[in-house]
């Protein structure tokens, strides 16, 4: 795993570290657990269970999209 003073690969991110990372960008606390609770309901995830970033910001998109 990788330390907190290592750059971030935002084709591999933790869902933690996504958490943290999505955190800082919209300065509105972005619970680890909604992350986790997306990736069970079908975001996309790496088979080492980390995530990329941008195919999980369109997954986000595309739900959006679908309304309630």
């Amino acid at each position: 795993m990788s330390t907190d003073k290592a750059p971030l690969d935002p084709n591999r991110l933790t869902p933690k570290q996504a958490a943290k990372l999505l955190s800082a960008a919209a300065k509105v606390r972005v619970p680890v657990e909604q992350i986790a609770a997306d990736l069970d309901a079908g975001a996309p995830q790496n088979s080492d269970g980390t995530m990329n970033l941008v195919q999980y910001a369109a997954w986000l998109v595309k739900e959006m999209g679908r309304g309630d």
